[in-house]
C-alpha cells in the first residue's frame, strides 16, 4: 500500500514551544489541516490555554494566533500506510526529521506531545536537553473528560507544570 503523506511544520523564529502530534487522521488529511476532525479537542484545549477562541477562527487564523503565542506544530510522522484514523492503525512509519525545527526556532525549550504515540520519542527530545510533556491525547478515541485533558494541557503550555528534563523526573505534587 501506498504512503500518506502529512503536513509541513507550524514553525517560525520566535517560537519556544512545540506540539507534536502523531498523524493526520482521515479528516484532517481531506480538509489539509491539522485537527480537521470537528470533534478532535486540539483547538478547544489550546484555545482555552491560551484564551483564544480558536474553533471560531479561519484555518489560517489558528495557526497564526498559535505562532503569536509562541507555540508550534508538528507531528512526529512524516509518512506512513494507514487503515482509518487510529494510532493503532499505522504502518511503516518514516518520521520527520526534528531539525527542520530547530533550525528554524532557535528559542525552542518545550515539546509537548499530543498522545502516547507521539510521546514514544520523548526520550530522544530529553537527550537533546528539551523539557517534555506526554500530554492526553485530543483525540475523541481519547474518552478522558475535556475538563481533566485541558488541565494537564494547561500546565504543560503555560510553564508552571514540574517538567522532565534529561530522563530525571521531577516528582508533580497533587493537592
Amino acid at each position: 500500500a501506498k504512503g500518506t503523506k502529512g503536513f509541513p511544520p507550524i514553525i517560525d523564529a520566535n517560537m519556544d514551544k512545540c506540539i507534536l502530534g502523531s498523524f493526520p487522521g482521515v479528516a484532517s488529511l481531506v480538509k489539509a489541516q491539522y485537527y480537521g476532525q470537528p470533534k478532535n479537542h486540539f483547538w478547544r484545549l489550546v484555545g482555552a490555554v491560551i484564551e483564544e477562541p480558536l474553533p471560531a477562527m479561519e484555518y489560517q487564523q489558528r495557526l497564526d494566533t498559535l505562532l503569536k503565542h509562541r507555540i508550534g506544530l508538528w507531528d512526529i510522522i512524516e509518512s506512513c500506510v494507514r487503515e482509518g484514523s487510529l494510532d493503532s492503525n499505522i504502518r511503516n512509519p518514516g518520521h520527520n526529521d526534528f531539525a527542520r525545527v530547530t533550525e528554524v526556532a532557535t528559542k525552542l525549550r518545550r515539546v509537548c506531545f499530543n498522545g502516547k504515540t507521539a510521546g514514544k520519542l520523548e526520550p530522544l527530545f530529553q537527550e537533546r536537553g528539551f523539557q517534555t510533556a506526554v500530554l492526553p491525547s485530543s483525540s475523541p478515541a481519547n474518552t478522558m473528560r475535556f475538563e481533566t485533558k485541558l488541565e494537564q494541557w494547561r500546565l504543560a503550555l503555560t510553564h508552571r507544570a514540574p517538567m522532565r528534563r534529561g530522563g530525571r523526573t521531577k516528582a508533580a505534587t497533587r493537592a
